[in-house]
Parts: C-alpha cells; structure tokens; sequence
C-alpha cells in the first residue's frame, strides 16, 4: 500500500491528519484480516512550495523540508498511527528518477526541452481513465501547467531545468530536480515493485497527480500499476476545502494542544473516509463524548458480590457476538467505520445496561475485553492518552509522597500488637513484593525516586528490588528516600517544564499514590486519603472511587 504524504513547506493540518488516520485504520482491519501489509508513504521534500517558502523565510529548502518531517512523524505518533513500513523522499531517490525518465525518453514517451523534460501525453491512449477526464477537453491553466514550449498543454513535467539559488543535481539534460508525479512513481517502482495493490491518498489528488503517475509507470513497465485505488474526502471549513494555499487551516499542533488525538480520530471514521468532513468545535467536543462513553464502558469491571441475573448475562453474550460479527462486517463493506462504530456503541450500552441489571462480573470484564479489542482495532486507545505536564506531574508526587510519608511515620509509633499493626505491615510488605516483582510497580512510593534516575532497565530493576528490600525490613528508610525524591524533583522540575507526556506514562506513579491511598484508607487515615485526591485532581487526574475500585483518567 502506497499513500501520497505531505509536502513538508509548512505545519501539517487536521487534513492531513485525516488522511494518515484513514490508511492507519484500512492497515489496522487488513493485517486483523490476517494481510501483511507493506506501507509506504513518502515525503515530499523536493517541489516549488518548499523552495518558495524557503526563499521566503531565507532558509535552506532541505533544512526546512527536514524540520517539517520531524515535526509531522512527531504528530503521527500522538496521534496513534502506526509508523510506516518505509518513509522515502524525494530527495533520496534521484537516481531511481533519473533512470526512469530515461525509459521515458528513449520510448518516444517523453521528449527535453532545454532543460526540462515532459511526458508526451499523447502517447498513453488511456490518458484520464481515473479522473474520467480526456486529453482533448483539458485545457492549460486548469491544474495544468502553462508553457508554450509543451507540445500539448496536457503533457506534465518530469524534469526540471535549475534556477538560481535552487537545489539541483546532475542529469542527462542538465541540472535541474524532478517533477512533483515522478517522484512518486519512481518511489512505488524501487520500494514495492511494478504493480501494487493500494495507492492511496485526497481525493484532490485525483487529478492531476494520480492520472499521471498511472501514465508514467504504466508507460514504464506495460503493466496495470494499481490494483485498487482509494481516496479520502476532505477535511472542510463550511463548505470550503481546509487548505494551506487558502488559510484556513487548522494545525495538528494547535489541536493537540486542545483535544485528545482520539478524538480526530472518531470524528473522522464516524464520517466515513469517501466523505467531505466538516470541522468545527462542536463536532469535535461530541467526538470527546463518544471517546469517554467506549472508554468508560472499557473501564466497567463489574461488582462482586452480586447475585447474577441469567437475563443480563444474556443480553451481555449476545450483544458481544453481534458487535463482533457486526463490525466486521461493516469493515469489510468497503471500510464502513460509521456502521461499525455503531455496533461499538451498542456493545458499550449493553455493558453499562448489563451493570446496572446485575450481570454477573466475567461477562461484564468479557464485553469490556471485546470492546476493547474492536475499539484499538480502529487505534482508538482504550484508555486516555491525553497528555500532562512532567514537571507538574513530579512535583505533585512529591509533595503526596511526602504527605503520605508524615501520615506512615505517624502511624509506625502508634503501632501495637494489635490490629493496626498487623495492617501497616501487610500493607508496607505487599507494597514491597509488587516493587520486587513488577515493571509496573504499581504502589511503589519510590517509584517516582527511580523514575528519574537515568537508569537502564535492568538497573530500575536492580534499584527496585534493592530499596523494596530496605523498605521492607525499616519503614523508616522512606523519610530519606522521599527526601532525596523531593530535592531531585527541585532540580529538574525547570528542565522538565512543558515537556508532555502521554497520561499512561505517568502512570506508574499515579498507580502508586493511589494504592498507597488504598492503604491509607484501609487504616482509617481517610483525611489524608482525601487529600491525595484533591491533590491529583488539581494536577488534572480525576480520581473515581466506585464499587469496581478505584480508577483513574486524565482530565
């Protein structure tokens, strides 16, 4: 599968993200189908635009394309995409170009023109079977380059001669760089071969691009060059294209620093990926809603305890079935995500109805495994993946650890022989086996102590297991850990400040501060456990205490 990337002359926007968010879902379904997909989606860091906007800022165009892919495979990953099998650019390929244009040449397919070189398009008498346009009604100047030199306005450029201050290399014609059509096709020829199944991309792509690169290759090799091609709708402000050339763009980094990226993400497959897609707030702030409402079903963990109801435990069986055999078959209908989605929902009412009406605790943790399974199916994350601050989320811990320190400290004096004693100790050696045994180390006080140690793996290990030891046999070692914890948070809090992270990288330590509430609540200590919460939620981590335990999400 090929897919068309951006042209890196400016920050990606929310259209592009739409697209990457398509092919990232088709990917998904085809390898759960049991296909091993090769993705390839290339960058174009070679075209007028860039040399355009780097003249404009005095930049060098290479430096600037470079920046701009940093920054869009920075984007990719917050939003959920998978990487690429190969990311190849333009830039990269100009031996692969050059050989095939030529082919071209010598075939009679293309003719030089000082300097520059076009494809004849009156060779290829299947010129428009895409876009269903023909030669003779085009016209130049309609997404048709003007130039008297042509001998057709339709024949397209594959070569282009050198300007002052441009980057070049050496070709048979003279310095010059490759045309923006067959970049992609030399591109498709080296990394997957003659004939590919999916060539992908906008459906602005249409024409004049995808026509001509099915000419060029298919003139090049003499066989069909896609087996399927598929094309997204736009991404629209009322009914105008979102467009860097008309300014009315959204950009992805401006998103994310507002929404969560699963929420582009629902917006745009509860559309479908044929469709024009309006943009705006409010489509975007139901999206949020439709993310919490799965997530919050994933989250159902049922109740002990309760006298299960046959009924519901039915209901619950048969909505798991139906959403399964639902959504794939939505999926395999063209990748139908809005039909599919809906059967998601249902899954989710039926959870959430199934708690209510007394379901008995494994077919709840069964529909919620269900759901979320079809829900990263279509790399929906199951859990928040919204983003906190590092320094924020440090300094919080620190100040709760050292809270729940003065708490511990407390109660170790007060300890007798009795009930409180045999419960502290429980608790400070079950805190002490999950430290020894888990990556996790979920409860861990010192958790947070390690987390910022520039340790390697196996030394956090090592750490772990060491100062679980200590803690185990002197409940006192904590004070100077947490001390120790606190200082070093003083230090890098500066250096740490505005660096995000995802919300379930933290959550080792809000896994911890929340079991070591856990603790303090099964001792009496529920001022303190309040405290914590307060804590956390004004470090923007809401806390849920409900008869399944204690959660927790981003806010």
């Amino acid at each position: 599968m090929y897919v068309c990337g951006p042209t890196v002359y400016s920050k990606a926007h929310v259209g592009h993200a739409m697209s990457a968010v398509v092919f990232d879902v088709i990917r998904r379904y085809l390898e759960h189908r049991g296909h091993t997909v090769t993705h390839v989606m290339n960058y174009t860091d070679v075209e007028d635009k860039i040399l355009l906007r780097a003249r404009e800022l005095g930049v060098d165009p290479r430096q600037l394309a470079e920046g701009y892919i940093q920054e869009y495979d920075t984007h990719l990953r917050e939003l959920h995409v998978l990487p690429a099998s190969r990311t190849p650019r333009a830039s990269q390929e100009i031996p692969s170009i050059l050989e095939m244009i030529q082919k071209l040449v010598d075939r009679g397919a293309a003719y030089p023109v000082d300097g520059d070189v076009y494809f004849r398009v009156a060779t290829d008498p299947e010129y428009g079977k895409l876009s269903g346009r023909k030669p003779e009604e085009m016209r130049a100047g309609a997404r048709i380059e003007v130039d008297e030199r042509k001998e057709n306005p339709a024949d397209f450029a594959l070569w282009k001669a050198a300007k002052p201050g441009e980057p070049s290399w050496p070709s048979p014609w003279g310095p010059g760089r490759p045309g923006w059509h067959i970049e992609c096709s030399a591109m498709i020829l080296r990394h997957l071969g003659e004939q590919i199944d999916i060539h992908g991309g906008g459906n602005d792509l249409i024409f004049p691009h995808h026509e001509n690169e099915i000419a060029q290759s298919e003139t090049y090799t003499g066989k069909p060059f896609a087996r399927f091609w598929i094309h997204n709708g736009m991404l629209q402000f009322s009914d105008e294209k979102m467009s860097k050339s008309l300014g009315n763009v959204v950009t992805v980094e401006d998103f994310l620093q507002r929404h969560e990226g699963d929420a582009l993400r629902l917006l745009v497959l509860n559309s479908g990926y044929r469709k024009p897609l309006t943009f705006s707030e409010e489509a975007v702030a139901q999206a949020e809603a439709g993310v919490e409402r799965l997530r919050s079903a994933i989250r159902a963990k049922g109740r002990d305890g309760v006298v299960a109801s046959l009924e519901a435990d039915g209901e619950i069986s048969r909505a798991v079935m139906g959403a399964r055999r639902g959504f794939e078959g939505a999926m395999d209908d063209d990748f139908n995500t809005p039909t599919a989605l809906r059967h998601l929902f249902g899954l989710a009412r039926a959870i959430q109805k199934g708690q209510e009406g007394g379901a008995a605790k494994p077919s709840i943790q069964e529909g919620a495994k269900t759901l979320r399974e079809l829900v990263e199916l279509l790399g929906i994350r199951g859990e928040s993946a919204k983003q906190l601050d590092v320094g924020e989320v440090l300094e919080t811990t620190a100040a709760l650890l050292t809270l729940i320190e003065k708490t511990w400290q407390n109660l170790v004096p007060q300890a007798n022989e009795g009930a409180l004693k045999k419960g502290l100790e429980a608790e400070l050696d079950r805190v002490a086996r999950s430290a020894a045994n888990s990556t996790n180390a979920a409860g861990v006080l010192l958790m947070g102590f390690v987390a910022i140690s520039n340790l390697t793996e196996a030394e956090f290990q090592e750490e772990l297991k060491r100062e679980a030891g200590s803690f185990r046999s002197n409940p006192h070692v904590l004070r100077g850990a947490i001390q120790e914890f606190a200082r070093r948070v003083g230090e890098t809090k500066g250096q740490l400040k505005n660096r995000r992270i995802d919300a379930d990288e933290a959550g080792p330590l809000i896994d911890g501060l929340l079991q070591a509430r856990g603790a303090l609540r099964k001792l009496g200590e529920f001022e303190t456990a309040d405290e914590i919460r307060r804590e956390l939620e004004r470090g923007n981590i809401l806390v849920e205490d409900g008869v399944d335990g204690t959660q927790w999400r981003a806010s």
